[in-house]
């Protein structure tokens, strides 16, 4: 056994040695083409960027426009009580007996009597 690896030693080291290929150099096209192909997808990659960018930039527009929206809604909301609340007190003032009160204390006014009041036809 010792005469094998011996001899396995001897026919391994004896083999010559082969120098390791050189890469093909790729050629002046194939260069060109990976440079273009680079420079294609870097555009790819800036034209995705804007378009994100242009995104954002309409969400947040629609952002601030609903909320502009929300305020003029609550600032609406708050007109109507408002104009609920001076309807009522303009109708509580024009109220008919407060009016003939007011009218009695401060003009002396008396309502008219209904006999005699005529009515003329303007028909004929």
């Amino acid at each position: 056994m010792p005469s094998w690896t011996a001899e396995a030693r001897a026919v391994t080291t004896a083999a010559p040695k082969r120098p390791k290929p050189q890469p093909a150099r790729p050629s002046p096209r194939a260069v060109r083409r990976r440079h273009v192909r680079a420079r294609g997808a870097i555009a790819w990659i800036a034209v995705g960027a804007v378009l994100l960018a242009g995104i954002v930039f309409v969400n947040l527009a629609v952002l601030r426009l609903n909320l502009e929206l929300d305020n003029a809604t609550k600032e609406r909301a708050n007109l109507r009580a408002e104009n609920a609340g001076l309807q009522s007190e303009l109708s509580s003032s024009l109220a008919s007996p407060r009016i003939q009160s007011l009218a009695r204390r401060q003009d002396h006014l008396v309502p008219a009597d209904q006999s005699t009041i005529g009515y003329v036809n303007l028909g004929r």
